[in-house]
């Protein structure tokens, strides 16, 4: 049958109010860190998630646990780090406080199966995984000469064939394996750190950012062809594996092999709260794995207004810099060294790695403004003193006949991968730039606060269902709580 409403939000919190004054009639037992996380969820409304799910629910059958029940008991799992569903199952029987702040009786609470069961109402796909169980063998990603380094793309689309292709898409919730999950997301946590004034939506700098997420220690796969009772050992026939979305990637902070995901996020750098994530196979390159991520955030998101990007030097590509012209978008990005640039321009000076102008003494030239009607950048020569009001060129031998010195001016259309507004060489270029560790610091969150990767699961539909919930408590830790425990001081009250 269709789940019944247990009524409001208001509700809900009357029932941890008697039960809390119950079961723990001094509130001083509880830890202080545990009131903080009951404080959270007691104002936590999950109204949205039981007329979400009704239609995913059968008309007939046995009455069903309450869906926010169900999902604020996952979230709880999470936060009070129980990474096995077995585990926490086992929990609710036993510990009271974990089963009442779920919304459920002690003594009567949802076994394993239940959650697995409301995990797949939560998945809009038949299958557990995105793609077949027998597919060929991958290229392999080559380990980086240099330590520390992201590995090269093993991607057979280049970006400039791949950005217009997604740019010309139109992609719809309703046809993602992981829509019901984002629409949870947005509608109970993003919507409302936006309504707080923590994410402006109108003037939104994105950091980007893929990290690896491992969910295994090595890749399991077997043969399906009888090549081997041939004597053929080597064959390149389709395997078996039992993640097909997964396959083996290297790991440039830690200089290992892993098998998992890539764990492409886009982030409000200014709030550092999570935008909109997306999981790819290890051996996705960031540059290919930002672009999925970005277009469909546009189409999932069309009024959040992008005018900023901060990204690292695997996204430094010049597609990257035309799309943003077109865009209205100031790329903030960070030259890999293998894009090149001029090593003459124009017949007169160099270029150095910032896109700042060499004078032919060798001295790098000062900024001097931008002009923006005229598309180019304006640079003096550094060699400059001003004296009495005069301004003249001290350089033993001057390039130029000017009494000021040779002035140089940068067209940003000649190449605006390296000649961009602001350049890399200012200040505010460098200011804006370093937020970009936003990307890093939400990572990290997911990995090590909430640990993501402890979950231990088999599928997409299951790593998917953590990694949305973690999202959700990054930005329920992120609301402002009063100093105070509004609970508790009422459980006092009624003592």
């Amino acid at each position: 049958m269709l789940p019944v409403n247990c009524g409001s939000h208001t509700d809900y919190q009357n029932f941890i109010f008697e039960n809390l004054r119950k079961y723990y009639p001094n509130p001083d037992s509880i830890a202080r860190s545990t009131w903080d996380i009951i404080d959270r969820f007691w104002n936590l409304d999950l109204s949205f998630t039981d007329e979400f799910m009704k239609p995913k629910y059968s008309v007939f059958g046995p009455k069903p646990r309450t869906p926010s029940c169900m999902q604020r008991s996952y979230l709880l799992s999470i936060d009070f780090k129980v990474s096995s569903v077995t585990d926490w199952a086992a929990q609710l029987k036993i510990n009271p406080l974990y089963a009442l702040l779920s919304g459920f009786e002690f003594g009567d609470t949802p076994g394993v199966g239940t959650f697995y069961d409301f995990f797949s109402r939560l998945w809009d796909h038949d299958e557990n995984h995105l793609s077949p169980h027998i597919h060929p063998l991958k290229i392999k990603v080559k380990k980086p000469k240099k330590k520390g380094t992201k590995a090269d793309s093993v991607e057979k689309v280049t970006v400039e064939q791949l950005l217009p292709e997604l740019e010309n898409t139109t992609f719809l919730i309703d046809d993602q394996p992981y829509g019901s999950l984002f629409q949870l997301y947005k509608a109970e946590f993003l919507e409302t750190s936006v309504s707080k004034g923590l994410i402006d939506t109108t003037d939104l700098a994105l950091a980007g950012d893929g990290t690896p997420v491992v969910t295994s220690h090595r890749e399991r796969k077997h043969r399906v062809c009888d090549c081997a009772s041939k004597g053929i050992t080597d064959c390149k026939c389709d395997r078996y594996f039992s993640q097909p979305d997964c396959d083996i990637g290297w790991d440039s902070s830690r200089d290992c092999w892993y098998h998992g995901y890539d764990l492409y996020m886009n982030v409000d750098s200014k709030s550092d709260l999570p935008i909109f994530p997306l999981l790819h196979p290890a051996s996705k390159h960031d540059s290919h794995g930002f672009l999925h991520n970005f277009f469909r955030l546009k189409s999932f998101l069309p009024h959040y207004n992008v005018i900023k990007l901060l990204l690292d030097s695997a996204h430094d590509a010049m597609p990257y810099y035309r799309y943003c012209k077109r865009a209205n978008i100031t790329p903030f990005i960070d030259l890999n060294g293998k894009g090149g640039r001029p090593p003459v321009y124009k017949n007169d000076f160099t270029i150095d790695k910032d896109g700042v102008p060499i004078c032919q003494a060798g001295f790098r030239m000062h900024r001097d403004g931008v002009e923006l009607a005229k598309g180019r950048s304006k640079f003096k020569c550094p060699k400059i003193s001003r004296k009495n009001g005069c301004i003249y060129c001290t350089c033993d031998n001057p390039c130029s006949d000017a009494k000021y010195g040779r002035t140089v001016h940068l067209i940003m259309n000649d190449n605006p991968r390296l000649f961009n507004n602001p350049p890399r060489s200012s200040k505010e270029w460098k200011l804006e730039y370093n937020a970009r560790t936003s990307a890093e610091r939400s990572n990290k969150r997911e990995k090590l606060d909430f640990k993501l990767e402890d979950g231990r699961h088999r599928s997409s539909k299951m790593w998917y269902c953590r990694l949305y919930h973690i999202l959700m408590l990054q930005h329920l830790d992120a609301w402002d709580m009063p100093f105070e425990s509004t609970l508790k001081k009422l459980i006092l009250q009624a003592a």
